[in-house]
């Protein structure tokens, strides 16, 4: 899951004026805003990916239809007005977003080489936990990067699913069972994260 990468340049660390603290506050709320849109529509990707292995496709259709607005909910809330301003200001590491950039770069590389050695190895159900580890452990680093720890808990999560879904495929479940799985599974992950960001900044 890739995050936008602003050009805006990192917030000092050093004590700042009255200026800078309106700048480091808008830019708290952007890429809050931001985190919760990209964290609320991968959710939705992950919600359509662990639909279609769903054995019922009355299920799959239900699951699909509630992602919508669960996913709507979410960005409202973070672009609702007259919410409190986050209650902790971002404090950026030097040359941050261009460090999210090649760690977004990593993660996309990372994901096609889990579709492709899972293909050439026969074992396509490795697939959705493969990606949802890349996704997971892509979260450690943009946790610093953007000075939110909500992320830590995410990646935690999503590894977890993860490493659940190749619990499942190791135990023969069919590769139908371990999207449906991982992919709900991360789905959830992700929205919670989505909303705490939102609501709690």
């Amino acid at each position: 899951m890739t995050h936008p990468t602003p050009s805006t340049p990192s917030t000092p660390s050093t004590p700042r004026s009255a200026s800078d603290d309106v700048l480091c506050a808008a830019l708290t709320r952007s890429l809050r805003r931001r985190g919760t849109v990209v964290l609320s529509v991968f959710a939705l990707v992950w919600v359509f990916a662990g639909a279609s292995g769903l054995a019922s496709s009355g299920a799959a259709l239900a699951a699909e239809i509630i992602a919508v607005p669960v996913t709507a909910v979410a960005i409202l809330l973070a672009y609702r007005k007259g919410a409190a301003p986050s209650p902790r200001l971002v404090d950026l590491p030097a040359n941050w977003a261009r460090s999210v950039g090649v760690v977004n770069v990593v993660e996309l590389a990372a994901v096609f080489g889990v579709i492709a050695a899972s293909n050439a190895s026969g074992h396509p159900g490795l697939i959705p936990p493969g990606i949802a580890l890349v996704v997971g452990l892509h979260f450690v680093p943009l946790a610093r990067l953007y000075d939110q720890w909500q992320y830590k808990v995410t990646a935690a999560l999503m590894s977890a699913v993860a490493v659940l879904g190749f619990a499942l495929v190791a135990a023969g479940l069919s590769d139908e069972s371990v999207r449906a799985v991982v992919g709900l599974g991360s789905a959830v992950t992700l929205w919670a994260s989505a909303y705490h960001v939102a609501v709690r900044g």
